[in-house]
């Protein structure tokens, strides 16, 4: 008996679904491996990023990153990886103080209670800041991140920084969210001489 070619593609269809279906364990609250790995159902969003001072090479400026955990996420943020993407010369590195990092509940206009962070560190090799939530984040949660550069970079010109958010557990992986934007300016940029 021969059968329409429409047939083989509907059981192969079927066929990966059945296989997708048996490597994953999907429980009320998350998505995990067999092999242990635990997913969000649904990822956080990042929602915005910002500086307080634009000028390059100033010192006292802060980083808000806003981020926010749907309801449906399935497992609490655990842990969040800010990368900076070009770091590769002096004047365009930003280093970070892990320990002066702070978050809170809600946004940088609108701040709710501070939330308690883990052990947070630097990465400078691999330009990555980490910072650990202790308690998790639950669902439903808008959360920012208050990170404390050194100093600005030399180097006017946009910069961007990666965002990787990691549920709770063990063997947690890393669900990247995009790119938070930030833009410096030099120095005598804008400014009149006298």
């Amino acid at each position: 008996m021969r059968f329409p070619s429409w047939f083989g593609l509907a059981i192969a269809a079927a066929s990966s679904s059945v296989l997708l279906q048996s490597s994953l364990i999907l429980s009320s609250q998350a998505v995990q491996l067999r092999d242990g790995k635990v997913y969000f159902a649904h990822p956080p969003s990042l929602v915005s990023a910002a500086t307080t001072e634009r000028q390059t090479s100033s010192s006292g400026a802060s980083y808000y990153f806003t981020l926010s955990v749907p309801e449906d996420a399935g497992e609490p943020l655990q842990q969040v990886e800010i990368a900076q993407r070009d770091g590769s010369t002096q004047a365009r590195l930003i280093q970070f103080d892990a320990e002066a990092s702070r978050a809170f509940i809600g946004t940088r206009r609108d701040r709710g209670d501070e939330l308690n962070l883990g052990e947070n560190r630097f990465d400078r090799d691999a330009q990555t800041l980490s910072i650990v939530f202790d308690p998790p984040v639950p669902p439903g949660t808008t959360v920012t991140l208050e990170l404390q550069p050194k100093r600005n970079p030399r180097q006017d010109g946009i910069y961007l920084f990666g965002v990787t958010a990691y549920p709770s557990g063990t063997d947690a992986y890393g669900q990247f969210l995009g790119y938070g934007r930030l833009q410096f300016d030099s120095s005598d940029r804008g400014f009149p001489f006298f």
